[in-house]
């Protein structure tokens, strides 16, 4: 077991009964009044334009609940939030929580037909949304719910010290759904995640636990805060450590260089994000003690040139939106196999099972399943998807996974992208690591195409850095020189770029249908 684990475990327990024993938050939509009461004049939320604290925030977003309720909001009614990262996302969410009602973080991403699926299928009630995102929604239906615009959020007064006083959170039952996050849609329509204020606080204990976050630590806020990801640890948990957010609008240079001017001390991204630190060389990260990793496997490649240029480690941390998010994140400062995850988070059993759903001998490969409090409800009026996946309170991951002899987690890919060859399996993120060696390549993408012959083919997508005349070639080349023959790519796309979801991984649902399509535009 690693190191960390008993005084995590010790941290983990104290958090639950702080978070959910009797009388104390129970219900998530208090984080914020708490944090207002402990951490009181500390920052909160710093940007470029200022810095609040927390007493200040709860303030701000306290005017938002008196609109909400005056607008006839009710406890368990579905509230719609749709901002890029910026303080009004945070009033608007605790504002929303502390009426009772549940919030839905749109992905502002998303296409205008994806956006129309998630009003038609949450149905809330009022949408709080910027300028910018209220008229894009506007224009996709005529039967939208009230909208209150980032203007108008603006114009609201800031609450009084008597409204604050006499400010009453409902009481919500620790099982009533809290929040409904709906996944990014890359294996078919978005999906409601239905989490309770169980899933939530429990995930903050086990977050924060591993993490061991206090009030003196700075999050760097970078990545989209309507993701689980980012929510637990700028959205949730900073609230009960009483830890600051670095607000970072959006993934560009110019906004990383100025919030890492205010001296983060936890650096949460996402692979892609990593590639582009690497690419800014001259960055400073001395005030970084965490830099920590998830949404996607980390390339060899990146994981190498980051260490090599800031002499600094990535902790790899895995997850998903079902599990609130955070399954595991890998600690150790010791060489280990590439995509090592980590010990699980305290609180949370691990079950890796094979064929006809039996669990396999320890440190043998099958699928994850996972068991705790920190497993959602269910996906939102879809009880054939939630039986697909949730069986007496076992999660299906749809991860590969191994345990090692520390029993660390190590994934190494997802059940739906094993290629099936002549019966044997073949693991696409084994060849992408192999593809991405090859000093041109940036992007790349391995899927199954069907064969009459041999069931499936591996087919490779990539994009260069700068064309090569004979680079399929030179491709096959490195491949024969590190995989078995049946594992490598019989065809070679090269693409000016590969389509990619808003967390920066690679869309390999865009690329399959290409692929079924024959719409595919080679390069090479």
């Amino acid at each position: 077991m690693q190191r960390r684990t008993k005084a995590s475990i010790k941290r983990f327990e104290y958090y639950c009964e702080l978070l959910l024993g009797k009388n104390n938050y129970s219900y998530a939509g208090n984080l914020l009044a708490h944090a207002a009461k402990e951490f009181r004049k500390r920052p909160a939320l710093i940007t470029d334009q200022e810095i609040i604290s927390f007493e200040e925030l709860f303030a701000r977003a306290v005017a938002v609940t008196i609109k909400l309720k005056s607008m006839g909001v009710k406890p368990g009614d579905r509230v719609c939030v749709a901002f890029e990262n910026s303080i009004e996302f945070y009033v608007s969410y605790y504002g929303a929580w502390q009426v009772g009602a549940v919030v839905i973080p749109l992905n502002t991403f998303l296409h205008e037909k994806e956006i129309q699926h998630i009003l038609d299928d949450a149905q809330p009630v009022v949408v709080i949304a910027s300028d910018q995102l209220a008229q894009k929604i506007q224009l996709i239906s005529n039967h939208l719910p009230p909208l209150i615009t980032g203007t108008q959020l603006s114009g609201l007064t800031r609450a009084t010290q008597d409204e604050l006083v006499n400010l009453t959170v409902p009481n919500r039952a620790p099982e009533d759904m809290a929040a409904l996050l709906y996944t990014s849609g890359t294996t078919g329509v978005p999906k409601g995640v239905m989490l309770s204020s169980r899933c939530i606080l429990t995930n903050i204990a086990q977050g924060m636990a591993c993490i061991d976050a206090t009030e003196k630590d700075r999050i760097l806020g970078v990545l989209p805060l309507f993701h689980s990801f980012a929510q637990l640890a700028c959205v949730w948990g900073n609230f009960f450590v009483g830890a600051a957010v670095i607000i970072v609008p959006k993934i560009d240079r110019k906004f990383i260089v100025h919030g890492l001017h205010h001296q983060p001390t936890i650096v949460l991204g996402v692979p892609a994000l990593y590639g582009l630190f690497c690419l800014m060389r001259s960055i400073k990260f001395d005030s970084v003690r965490y830099f920590v990793s998830g949404g996607d496997a980390m390339p060899d490649k990146i994981r190498m040139a980051f260490e090599l240029i800031f002499r600094r480690r990535i902790c790899n941390g895995y997850g998903m939106t079902e599990t609130s998010p955070l399954i595991a994140i890998n600690f150790d400062d010791e060489l280990c196999a590439p995509n090592t995850v980590g010990v699980p988070a305290p609180g949370l059993a691990c079950s890796i099972r094979g064929d006809n759903n039996q669990e396999v001998s320890f440190g043998a490969k099958g699928i994850l399943w996972v068991k705790g409090d920190n497993v959602m409800k269910g996906y939102y009026k879809d009880e054939q998807q939630t039986q697909a996946v949730l069986q007496d309170g076992w999660l299906n991951t749809g991860d590969c996974a191994y345990f090692d002899a520390k029993n660390r987690l190590v994934i190494f890919g997802r059940e739906r992208d094993i290629i099936k060859n002549k019966g044997l399996i073949i693991y696409p993120q084994e060849i992408e690591n192999v593809l991405l060696g090859h000093t041109a390549v940036i992007k790349v993408a391995v899927v199954g195409k069907k064969d009459e012959s041999v069931g499936e083919i591996p087919v490779a997508f990539v994009a260069l850095r700068e064309p090569v005349t004979t680079i399929e070639q030179q491709l096959k080349m490195l491949c024969t020189q590190h995989l078995a023959p049946y594992k490598i790519p019989r065809v070679f796309f090269v693409l000016d770029d590969l389509p990619m979801t808003p967390l920066g991984k690679v869309d390999k649902k865009k690329l399959r249908a290409q692929l079924a399509n024959h719409s595919v535009k080679d390069n090479s």
